[in-house]
């Protein structure tokens, strides 16, 4: 199995007790799905090696997680950066126009007030409010993923339908050193006329 036949489902980020307990950061929508799940692909050296799951806890985006034949912190410890994956039949079916995060990289961002804008960088998974990452005329913009901004997705189309507010992507297109500028020359203006 590849990694074209898989999504990530998130990384290793450290050891848990010394028995050989990991702890996985789960960097998907909604984590509890994946709280019975009983086997993993792990990311080692560049090949998918699979582990069965002999338990795991999640709370939040973070999984206490024992696998099997790893037993001891040594064994675990090796692990740890590595990436997760499950291969793509592991997900739930979706409704027509919901999406799951890394289906949409690389999608058309089209909105429907101002028409194609860019393309899906990435979706950065931050609480409170996770974020689409778009590439719009050199800049990154930054879209928080909900309902009303982000309703639909084609995924034959492969376009992101989105209802930006008005306003939004000029604030990432201004530049920050004009106003910095304006604003000190304003203040040069201010000071001259104070000493006549």
């Amino acid at each position: 199995m590849t990694k074209d036949d898989c999504f990530q489902l998130g990384k290793i980020t450290k050891t848990h007790g010394v028995r050989g307990e990991l702890v996985f950061f789960l960097d998907v929508d909604m984590p509890e799905l994946y709280s019975e799940m009983d086997s993993v692909l792990i990311e080692i050296k560049g090949d998918l090696v699979p582990y069965f799951i002999e338990s795991i806890s999640v709370n939040r985006n973070r999984g206490i997680v024992a696998l099997e034949g790893v037993e001891t912190i040594e064994e675990a410890q090796k692990l740890v950066n590595c990436d997760l994956f499950l291969p793509l039949d592991n997900l739930e079916e979706l409704e027509a126009g919901q999406f799951y995060f890394h289906e949409i990289v690389g999608f058309l961002v089209r909105d429907e007030k101002l028409g194609d804008l860019g393309t899906v960088r990435t979706v950065y998974n931050v609480a409170p409010q996770n974020l689409i990452s778009m590439d719009y005329q050199g800049k990154e913009v930054l879209i928080p993923v909900n309902d009303e901004l982000t309703p639909s997705a084609d995924k034959e189309q492969r376009i992101l339908h989105v209802r930006l507010p008005e306003g939004l992507v000029d604030i990432y297109l201004e530049e920050p050193s004009a106003k910095i500028g304006k604003k000190k020359d304003e203040t040069d203006e201010e000071e001259s006329l104070d000493e006549d």
